[in-house]
């Protein structure tokens, strides 16, 4: 079984920066939802070489623990995708691909509908995995549904909703 292994942290500074291996820019979009899991999609561009896309379908998280299918898909589908079934809902973020004690850490820096928004994830091979954290890590948010994509993305689009009628008011 495909398994996604992962801790979420919020940063608490930028100490990190100086350590970037690789950058990479991500647009992507939430296609579908079920239970717990989600069906996106994502385009990743680099600043060598070509861009690549995929399909994840991602199942319910149980702790730090969910099941993960990816799918390369040609970057021009991923693109109609996004626009077809994810109007305005597409996020933009920077993964900056950090080393720290034998792990790759990805400080992913949104920007757009959830500029402002700096998360530091961490895949691990087993759930017991023992992890140091750098310097730069704040406090774990793993799991708490605030700190959810899916949170975010409805906060931002309910604030930008609330503004338009403000402003036709």
């Amino acid at each position: 079984m495909n398994r996604e292994i992962e801790r979420k942290f919020l940063v608490a500074d930028d100490g990190w920066k100086p350590h970037v291996i690789e950058t990479l820019f991500l647009r992507d979009g939430l296609v579908a939802t079920f239970g717990g899991g989600k069906v996106r999609v994502r385009v990743a561009s680099r600043p060598v070489g070509p861009p690549i896309a995929w399909v994840a379908l991602k199942g319910e998280r149980h702790g730090i623990i969910r099941s993960e299918y990816e799918y390369e898909v040609p970057v021009a589908e991923a693109e109609a995708m996004l626009a077809e079934f994810c109007g305005d809902g597409i996020l933009e973020k920077a993964r900056h691909l950090v080393p720290h004690d034998g792990c790759i850490w990805a400080v992913d820096v949104y920007g757009g509908m959830l500029a402002g928004v700096v998360h530091a994830e961490v895949e691990l091979d087993e759930s017991t995995q023992q992890v140091s954290l750098p310097p730069w890590v704040g406090p774990e948010v793993t799991g708490q549904p605030q700190h959810s994509k899916r949170t975010l993305v409805a906060a931002s689009t309910a604030a930008r909703r609330e503004a338009r009628r403000r402003s036709a008011a």
